[in-house]
């Protein structure tokens, strides 16, 4: 595929966003709309109490609207194409609904767990019957190995790994500016990976991200002027496990998602050591919030992360494509 249809992609989901999110940010900020941030949260968080969140409403928009577009043009919208547009909106309309309690009531805390849960295992069980519909191996890829048939199991295992990434993006999403960045790297490299396989239409869906994401990151940058919200990044996180189930490569989210892993990994870490020993291995988490409480700024904390998720995204898409 052409480097301009590549170009009109990024370009469109940029444009869409960064034009129209101040208008955005004002209707937000005219309603005193803003995120409630946690008590038990770093003290310095404080100051961001108030700034609009929701975000991820206008990028998941401009991926729609982008996605279609193109996909029109380049002949590539597909039942695959569908289905990720699906995920990305109903796992957003979970995050929506989550963060409009959270503004409705002025609290941090949004839906149940288990209302959370059963949007997730929804929309992860319509993602099988359309992979199988399509005639895709109902089979795990494992490095060196080749593909391991698992049968119906698959859908477990579809379901484990869009619920798991979800609320791994959703946990990686507590500084300005870190989950779009990430989350740029990580698309990107399905966007390579997906192109190399001929799977256009997941390509397109992959750039569209990465350009609105882009749009996103200008007002997202500390100090951020709006927030993804829930809805942003469980939207985000969804769609890039259904991407890289899509393009039957699934494990190796854990290496372009690395930094979601080891975030959602020191979580898991410190409520088992306080439940086990009484004690905590980390000053606070997930993890980015120990670094914080250590002295290192935002900045320094996106720039380590990004740098770790750009290094490990490489190595991954040099052993695939």
């Amino acid at each position: 595929m052409s480097l301009l249809v590549w170009g009109a992609t990024l370009v469109s989901g940029f444009i869409i966003v960064f034009a129209l999110m101040p208008s955005l940010i004002r209707y937000f900020r005219a309603r005193k709309e803003g995120q409630m941030i946690r008590e038990v949260g770093p003290k310095w968080h404080e100051k961001k109490s108030g700034t609009p969140t929701m975000g991820g409403l206008l990028f998941i928009v401009a991926i729609l609207i982008t996605t279609f577009w193109v996909g029109l043009w380049q002949h590539q919208l597909q039942p695959t194409t569908w289905i990720l547009l699906f995920i990305l909106v109903l796992y957003g309309a979970l995050g929506f609904w989550d963060d409009s309690i959270k503004l409705w009531r002025k609290q941090n805390e949004g839906l149940k767990a288990w209302q959370k849960l059963l949007g997730q295992i929804v929309g992860a069980v319509i993602l099988t019957v359309v992979y199988q519909h399509e005639h895709l191996p109902m089979a795990l890829r494992i490095p060196g190995l080749g593909d391991w048939s698992l049968g119906i199991w698959y859908m477990i295992f579809v379901i484990i790994w869009l619920v798991g990434f979800s609320n791994a993006v959703n946990l990686t999403d507590g500084l300005d500016g870190l989950v779009a960045g990430q989350a740029t790297i990580a698309f990107g490299a399905y966007a390579i990976i997906a192109h190399a396989q001929h799977q256009y239409n997941v390509m397109l869906f992959c750039l569209a991200v990465v350009g609105s994401l882009l749009g996103f990151f200008v007002y997202n940058r500390k100090p951020a002027k709006i927030f993804m919200g829930d809805m942003g990044s469980l939207a985000l996180g969804g769609a890039l496990a259904a991407v890289s189930i899509l393009l039957h490569h699934e494990l190796s989210l854990l290496l372009i998602g690395i930094i979601f892993v080891i975030e959602t990994a020191s979580v898991i870490l410190q409520v088992a050591s306080f439940k086990l020993t009484g004690k905590r291995i980390f000053l606070m988490s997930p993890i980015h919030h120990h670094f914080e409480m250590k002295g290192w700024s935002e900045w320094k904390i996106d720039i380590v992360f990004w740098s770790v998720g750009l290094v490990a995204a490489i190595i991954s898409v040099a052993s695939i494509v």
